[in-house]
């Protein structure tokens, strides 16, 4: 790699570990929260929380318009060209917009509680806790484009502490104030209380950060700035808004063919495999800074540097989702029990989608949106939902919950390969088609000896799960070099990505150098004369 590529590549290293760790704690503490949340309200009272918070987070998404996005993509390119004097500005800018559409939102959604609840929840008696939750936009707002320039400035250490303050305060206050008796309003206020927290933690951060540069020389007015935010995250945020809707759908297709128990098995495989985002959406997060910075690089660098980047997010996501294929009866009895007797099946199919990634799946929109064309990830957005709304009524009614799966697949495949096609044609991306097949089939044959374990040992499913998992993982990483899916000369590049990030570096030395050892020892048995006795 060139010194430009190393460089961007050891942030990116630096930034994902910090995305994935924190994203994977904050994923944790919430879920425990949302736990016993649910625990100590009781099933009426927590669908009752649950529904106050539908249409604010409905109308939550139409504070975006795009900026968030903008603010990493014009932060990061705006840093990489040394121009960091109009960075201030940006964030200033995009962040006041967000707060005045923000404030907007806040004051029709309390305005109109009544309303709201008694005619879109038919439940009238739930308008103050649609106030209360109401007030939470306002600081979502100032976290979520706090955050989003820690992105942009290589700073995801923040993004990791914010976010985790706001998981952590969600957990304390809302239990503290349930126990406390205040019931669904304390659980309600604990989610707003954990906002504030998290948005009073990431403006001290935010200012420390851009305060060397509060004089800008180049005096380029909101006008300016909020025209630039708009052009480029306009069509990102049509795809979001597609996005968005894609689970309602679902939603509403699965209730016009299938039962609700089906239902809820599929809604229970879903959850599950929403966790493999705890690692892609840092992965696609991470990704829009680093392709930015390569913006005004030559089309040679960036067809490199996205070479590399597909072939190491294949590597991390294809075994994950083998492992959840494998072990889904496991997951399934573990977590939910053996009452939802085909998410097992369910969970299986969905992962299926996850099998993209080798074909840009989570790589391309951040190819497109780093570079500026986000024109093209709004036309692989509206590709995907279109083949989804022609898929799935004839699909889920010949096969119900497999259908709609399959759909999805078939949706989300299309909308990627357009992109592949575009990537080839005007930016002359090349795919590695035997390299990346080779990734596939060593994750397919590290599947043997799990399966072994599953069938044959009959041990308990979380002891199954965690022999299975390590014996898999060992079978991955051993695999790879022997089958030169990786090289030592990759080894050693992936070892020095790693150097700026002490953790990481440690966390990956011992694999890296046991790979490093099996890549020797191939290559010298190989060259070993042969001996005849």
């Amino acid at each position: 790699m060139t010194d430009e590529l190393t460089k961007v590549a050891q942030e990116s290293a630096r930034g994902g570990f910090f995305l994935v760790s924190g994203t994977a704690l904050s994923t944790i503490i919430l879920a425990i929260a949302s736990i016993l949340i649910a625990r100590f309200l009781g099933p009426e009272l927590y669908g009752q929380y649950t529904l106050a918070f539908v249409v604010p987070q409905l109308l939550y998404l139409f504070t975006d318009l795009g900026v968030t996005q903008g603010i990493t993509k014009f932060t990061s390119s705006l840093q990489a060209k040394g121009e960091t004097d109009r960075i201030p500005n940006i964030i200033k800018h995009g962040m006041l917009l967000r707060a005045t559409i923000g404030l907007i939102i806040f004051a029709v959604n309390y305005a109109f509680a009544g309303p709201i609840a008694a005619y879109l929840l038919q439940r009238s008696d739930l308008t103050i806790y649609v106030q209360l939750a109401s007030i939470s936009i306002i600081f979502q707002v100032i976290f979520s484009t706090s955050t989003s320039a820690f992105v942009g400035l290589d700073k995801t250490e923040y993004q990791a502490i914010t976010t985790n303050v706001q998981a952590i305060a969600k957990t304390i206050v809302s239990i503290a104030l349930i126990l406390a008796g205040f019931s669904i309003t304390g659980a309600i206020l604990g989610y707003t209380a954990s906002y504030i927290a998290a948005a009073a933690t990431a403006l001290p951060l935010l200012w420390l950060l851009t305060r060397k540069n509060q004089k800008p020389t180049q005096n380029i007015g909101i006008k300016t700035n909020l025209k630039n935010l708009f052009s480029y995250g306009t069509p990102l945020y049509v795809s979001v808004l597609l996005a968005g809707f894609l689970p309602l759908l679902i939603n509403l297709v699965l209730a016009f063919f299938t039962t609700d128990a089906a239902i809820g098995n599929y809604k229970a495989a879903t959850n599950f495999a929403a966790l493999l985002t705890v690692i892609a959406v840092p992965i696609t997060t991470i990704l829009l800074p680093a392709f930015s910075k390569l913006n005004s690089a030559t089309n040679q660098k960036i067809r490199e540097f996205f070479k590399i980047v597909l072939k190491y997010t294949t590597l991390i996501i294809i075994p994950v989702t083998f492992l959840i294929i494998v072990f889904s009866k496991e997951i399934v009895q573990i977590v939910y029990g053996g009452t939802y007797d085909s998410a097992a099946l369910f969970l299986s199919t969905y992962c299926l989608v996850y099998s993209l990634v080798g074909v840009g799946y989570l790589t391309l929109p951040s190819l497109y949106n780093g570079l500026g064309e986000t024109k093209t990830t709004m036309k692989m957005s509206l590709i995907t939902f279109i083949t989804l709304i022609v898929m799935a009524f004839p699909m889920t009614n010949a096969f119900g919950i497999q259908g709609i799966i399959a759909a999805f697949i078939t949706a989300s495949a299309a909308g990627t390969l357009y992109g592949a096609q575009k990537a080839k044609r005007n930016l002359q991306v090349e795919f590695d088609i035997k390299n990346t097949a080779k990734i596939y089939v060593i994750a397919a044959l590290s599947s043997a000896a799990p399966l072994l374990v599953s069938n044959f040992a009959n041990l308990p499913g979380i002891v199954n799960l965690a022999a299975g998992g390590v014996l898999y993982l060992l079978t991955y990483i051993t695999l790879m070099p022997l089958t030169k899916v990786v090289t030592y000369s990759e080894l050693q590049k992936t070892a020095l990505a790693t150097q700026n990030t002490p953790i990481l570096k440690q966390l990956a030395k011992p694999i890296l150098n046991y790979q490093k050892r099996i890549t020797q020892l191939s290559t010298t048995s190989k060259n070993l004369p042969n001996l005849k006795t």
